[in-house]
């Protein structure tokens, strides 16, 4: 599978518009080359470099998805709830809110993971699940992955 953005690219700077200091909106994510034995899609986005990268010491997790349908190739910027393809459902991000929440870092260039994984199943209505519940869930159905990677500091910081 391959994982692309039109906003940045691997190893790019995320730009300010996607971020706290700017509208916090997602940003455009496209993909292609799902797998055929594929029934559903997760996205979760995360930075393993918080609070410091220089001494990290948690990963904190931005967005969490699952039951993006196979038929879908991308999510659109800025998409609300009400706008993700259906069935797609939203899981807990680490502000305790569903969504997209936007780098954020207090110090240091961050890194931020966008991880989407194919699955042989589609997950069904089990609430607004933490990352580490929708692994758990994934565990034995992850037939694919892709990853983009991109970057984010604060100005002065």
């Amino acid at each position: 599978m391959k994982l692309i953005s039109t906003a940045f690219g691997e190893g790019h700077a995320i730009p300010k518009r996607f971020t706290c200091e700017g509208d916090d909106l997602s940003p455009l994510l496209s993909w292609s080359e799902v797998p055929a034995a594929a029934k559903s899609l997760a996205l979760i986005v995360d930075d393993p470099d918080a609070p410091d990268p220089a001494a990290p010491k948690m990963t904190w997790v931005h967005w969490v998805l699952y039951d993006i349908p196979t038929s879908a190739a991308s999510l659109a910027e800025a998409v609300s709830a009400s706008a993700l393809p259906a069935p797609t459902r939203e899981g807990t991000n680490d502000w305790q809110r569903k969504g997209y929440g936007g780098p954020c870092p207090p110090i240091g260039r961050h890194r931020y993971f966008f991880k989407l994984y194919a699955l042989d199943t589609l997950l069904g209505e089990r609430g607004a699940l933490t990352k580490p519940e929708l692994e758990a869930v994934m565990d034995g159905h992850v037939v694919a992955h892709a990853q983009l990677m991109g970057t984010y500091q604060k100005a002065g910081k």
